[in-house]
């Protein structure tokens, strides 16, 4: 089936009239093998896809946007590849729900790193097609979103965020500073540390894991 980005998929193990979908979205460099990996040990009920950004850096490493190593926060990210990036993923949500049996109501993203990032500018921007979001080694980037996602209907939505304490990519400095400007909003948010680096921890997986199935 071709849509606009390429993805993998691992179909429910319990099958629905329509199912819940968690989408899975790489960090900076990689590929839609890498979350994949940790598929099968998510819940029964899901479809599992994970999508492959759309910038090819060669060597089946891709990018949802060009950045900056050596820049400050302000520098990191080419917020119009970003912005692009948001706006494929949001409509390649709309193709999963006609492609697949999908539950629209029930859609979570997973997020790790620039994925995670990324995954903070679509819920914000299009809360009505994301009712959760998993964000790992993330931060929240606002000039990535739309520009008045603040008057968006956020009371559908639900986040849980982590993040290394000792991440030598994304300082968790940011990560920390997104989830006062998310309480701002309105939406339930568990923020979760863990003594490691830029990388996901068991016990993270863990506990997003069992925020799910809450």
């Amino acid at each position: 089936m071709s849509l606009s980005l390429q993805h993998l998929v691992r179909e429910p193990k319990i099958k629905l009239d329509k199912n819940p979908l968690l989408l899975l979205l790489h960090g900076y460099g990689s590929n839609e093998e890498d979350l994949f990996s940790f598929a099968s040990e998510l819940p029964d009920e899901y479809y599992v896809i994970s999508a492959r950004a759309p910038y090819n850096m060669m060597y089946g490493s891709y990018a949802w946007y060009a950045i900056n190593f050596d820049a400050d926060e302000n520098k990191f990210s080419d917020i119009g590849q970003a912005r692009q990036s948001r706006d494929i993923i949001a409509y390649f949500i709309d193709e999963l729900v006609n492609a697949y049996p999908i539950d629209s109501a029930r859609v979570t993203l997973i997020g790790f790193s620039q994925g995670s990032i990324l995954s903070y500018a679509v819920a914000l921007s299009y809360p009505e097609k994301v009712q959760r979001l998993v964000a790992m080694s993330g931060y929240l980037n606002t000039e990535i979103a739309v520009d008045d996602f603040k008057n968006n209907n956020f009371s559908n939505l639900k986040i849980f965020a982590s993040h290394g304490t000792v991440d030598q990519v994304i300082p968790v400095e940011w990560a920390r500073k997104s989830i006062p400007v998310i309480e701002s909003l309105g939406i339930p948010v568990v923020y979760k540390e863990y003594p490691v680096g830029h990388g996901v921890a068991p016990q993270n997986f863990f506990d997003f894991k069992n925020w799910l199935q809450s």
